[in-house]
């Protein structure tokens, strides 16, 4: 006996050993969570770490502990002042929300309950469940359509094309692989595409060439015309066509594709219809931009994010299928562990069965605390409240001589560069690089780079609820200063 009671005694716990310790470290880290976000605009956007900062993650394993407080000051002197910086009101590069205070004491919360949602009967489970629906229901699906929350969009786009090769490849794939298929299939989308889309072919087992690039017109839309012209070659070659892709919001430019033209296409030559959605489908919710995503509501499968328009905390992303049963079947399998029971926890639906995750985070609670705070018509209102941001940035550019508009403004990205006279590509190129990069170092703004009709150019992708007009005054005004001074010196030498 003596010696169960020594063994009791000895157990360790990771609790901590003084609850009012940690209490007062909690409220001291929320606090400095408070005016970390309360003061991010007097920031820079991004900042270099000096080397000093960089060594410290190169320490070796702890081996031993150490009071959590010093823990947190490693955090609060090392992690916390050197963001990516997309919370920052002048974050404009990759396309990505801002978060919110709301979400971020959700992502907390979810935290400290601790749920797996793989499934089961548990409240986590059923706000899991509800805030899927609230997606079905801003994009104008059905409420019988299947859904999944996902870690963002490139795998919501998975989840939405594996569903579509299971359903036309013609055999049982699951069980027999994509080698039985009787005719190799072909998917369809905008040279625009988002390269997740290739790699979703690759982990599909189709491959890369399985997936045609349309050429896309000159709005930097998928050309209509073009894509008729290569399913009826590759039907007449003896493919099988499958799947066509309208993206709605290009990565480059915003452009939207013809989401009506394509579900009538869709429907004409029996294929899926499946809409990328991680940029604009949530325009669906704007009051004043609603339109230009008309016809998302007959796809058959849309990835979306609500990590970039409603601000959810990084990661939370939405795949959405319109047959249910068909996006189950996909995915379902159920071994002798994870049985449903008439009563008790297992009684609760299986929500692995949507998806390639069995354990699965609480990624709803911060997405349901900010739609509950702030309501889906404000959202829209901020949605709308970008678009004109980006418009009102075109109108500065294009009042300017100094800059060039690389492509038309369709929703909140603005793509274009400023001129150099007499300078080839290559050296634009260097010239713009320079200025983009000089942003980012003295943290005035971050911006980004592509190409667009073969020519290179910088992007602004106003995906911020923290932006103000001013800051798009700003940035013209410090991008003319910085052009101005990096010629200079390049004439002088």
């Amino acid at each position: 006996m003596d010696s169960l009671q020594e063994a009791t005694t000895t157990d360790e716990t990771l609790d901590p050993p003084d609850w009012t310790e940690v209490g007062a470290l909690s409220h001291r880290v929320l606090d400095d969570a408070i005016v970390y976000l309360k003061d991010v605009r007097e920031r820079p956007v991004w900042r270099e770490m000096p080397a000093e900062v960089r060594s410290f993650f190169s320490a070796p394993l702890p081996r031993s502990p150490a009071p959590v407080a010093e823990v947190y000051d490693d955090v609060a002197r090392n992690v916390m002042p050197y963001p990516m910086g997309n919370v920052h009101p002048r974050f404009w590069a990759w396309y990505m929300g801002a978060s919110n205070f709301t979400g971020a004491l959700g992502d907390f919360l979810a935290a400290v309950q601790g749920s797996n949602l793989g499934g089961g009967n548990h409240a986590a489970g059923l706000m899991d469940s509800q805030v899927v629906n609230w997606m079905k229901e801003m994009v104008g699906f059905p409420a019988t359509a299947g859904g999944t929350l996902v870690s963002g969009g490139s795998m919501a786009n998975i989840i939405g094309l594996t569903v579509a090769r299971n359903v036309k490849a013609g055999v049982d794939v699951r069980e027999r692989g994509v080698g039985a298929m009787p005719k190799p299939l072909r998917y369809y989308a905008s040279d625009q595409v988002h390269s997740c889309h290739r790699k979703a072919m690759e982990a599909l087992g189709l491959g890369n060439r399985a997936l045609r690039r349309i050429p896309a017109d000159a709005g930097l839309r998928i050309d209509i015309a073009a894509l008729k012209a290569a399913i009826a070659e590759d039907r007449d070659a003896g493919f099988k066509p499958a799947c066509v892709i309208g993206t709605a919001g290009t990565v480059n430019t915003g452009a939207v594709d013809d989401l009506q033209t394509l579900a009538t296409i869709a429907a004409e030559e029996d294929l899926w219809f499946h809409v990328d959605g991680c940029i604009g489908a949530l325009i669906a919710i704007a009051p004043e931009s609603r339109s230009l995503v008309a016809g998302i509501e007959q796809a058959d499968s849309i990835a979306l994010d609500p990590h970039k328009w409603l601000h959810a905390p990084f990661e939370a992303g939405c795949a959405l299928v319109r047959d249910a049963s068909q996006h189950r079947n996909t995915f379902a399998v159920t071994p002798e562990y994870l049985e449903s029971t008439p009563r008790g926890l297992a009684s609760g639906a299986w929500l692995h069965d949507y998806g390639l995750q069995t354990s699965r985070g609480f990624r709803a609670l911060k997405i349901w605390m900010a739609l509950k705070e702030h309501g889906v018509e404000k959202f829209g209102r901020l949605i709308d409240q970008n678009i004109a941001q980006a418009r009102y940035l075109t109108r500065l550019i294009e009042a300017e001589p100094a800059f060039e508009l690389m492509a038309p403004t369709t929703i909140n990205i603005v793509s274009f560069r400023s001129r150099l006279a007499g300078a080839s590509e290559e050296r634009l190129k260097a010239f713009n690089t320079e200025i983009m990069l000089r942003l980012q170092e003295e943290g005035i703004a971050a911006l980004s780079d592509t190409t667009v009709h073969g020519r290179h150019c910088l992007r602004v992708a106003i995906t911020n609820h923290r932006t103000r007009r001013d800051d798009l005054d700003l940035l013209v005004g410090e991008m003319l200063r910085l052009g101005r001074e990096i010629a200079a010196v390049a004439t002088s030498l």
